[in-house]
């Protein structure tokens, strides 16, 4: 049997490439709204970030959501970023490797 293809995607802080199910999709929406897309399927430019705190904790610190979609966003969205990614993370240590 052929061995399918793992889709890599970049963690835009470290700059890793990383598979896909392993990150979290934020995206710009068309009305220019920035939001976290859980079902990686929302319109609109996408970002990922890994599934650590750590590096959600460094994306708060950097502004890099700030920078990516060129626009301000306030601390609470970085916020909802850490909190969504703890619990994902927490998930995924209970659960192994569920989505």
């Amino acid at each position: 049997m052929k061995e399918r293809k793992i889709p890599m995607r970049k963690d835009i802080v470290t700059g890793e490439m990383v598979p896909k199910v392993d990150l979290v999709r934020v995206v710009r929406t068309p009305e220019g709204n920035v939001e976290l897309d859980p079902t990686n399927r929302a319109n609109g430019r996408g970002a990922y970030i890994s599934i650590d705190v750590k590096v959600a904790e460094a994306a708060k610190q950097k502004h890099t959501f700030d920078r990516v979609f060129e626009t301000k966003l306030d601390d609470s969205f970085y916020d909802e970023l850490i909190a969504y990614v703890d619990h994902k993370q927490g998930r995924r240590e209970l659960f192994g490797d569920a989505k």
